[in-house]
């Protein structure tokens, strides 16, 4: 049973992992719009909330510097190090702190995805300022890690759960809607 969970887990990650690799290509022609959608991130926090919290990380880890070097986008140094930090941090925090819930609704999901979109950001700011030798201030953090992708922070807070929900409605997945009233005591 473990290893057909593996095997799972590897085909759900290539499957995320080639999802980010080809959705951005959607707004590859305006560079503006898919800084603001954000498009790699969705994948990535799919991976760590569905197969965990190493899928998660790996994804994330890989997919920028691997987008990098095919597409030519993100430009290797410093966005696509910086984001294989932030991403990294957002699967693998993302499927932590869902795998440690005891419920796996809609609450779950925002309690999982908040802080891993926080710290990720965090990271990203911090490994762009260390690869950039300190000229990267907190003004130009909030323009490309806050007010830059707010869109793509709305539209990743409202899709994931309406996936998770689906995924769960159609058996892929244990979620359920809401804490049941009998399980909270």
């Amino acid at each position: 049973m473990k290893s057909k969970q593996n095997v799972q887990n590897i085909t759900l990650s290539a499957m995320c992992f080639a999802l980010g690799m080809v959705l951005p290509l959607a707004t590859m022609q305006l560079k503006a719009l898919g800084q603001a959608l954000s498009p790699m991130h969705l994948p990535v926090l799919l991976c760590g909330l569905i197969a965990g919290p190493y899928y998660g990380l790996c994804v994330g880890l890989l997919l920028p510097v691997t987008r990098s070097f095919v597409f030519g986008m993100p430009k290797i140094f410093p966005t696509a190090i910086a984001m294989s930090f932030e991403l990294a941090a957002y699967g693998s925090i993302a499927g932590y702190l869902y795998r440690r819930s005891k419920w796996k609704c809609i609450l779950a999901v925002y309690k999982a995805l908040i802080p891993a979109m926080i710290l990720g950001r965090i990271l990203g700011g911090f490994v762009q300022y260390l690869l950039l030798g300190g000229n990267y201030g907190f003004t130009a953090w909030v323009a490309g890690y806050v007010t830059g992708t707010m869109p793509g922070l709305v539209l990743q807070l409202i899709l994931i759960p309406v996936i998770m929900l689906a995924l769960g409605r159609a058996g892929l997945i244990h979620f359920s809607k809401e804490k049941r009233a009998e399980n909270i005591a």
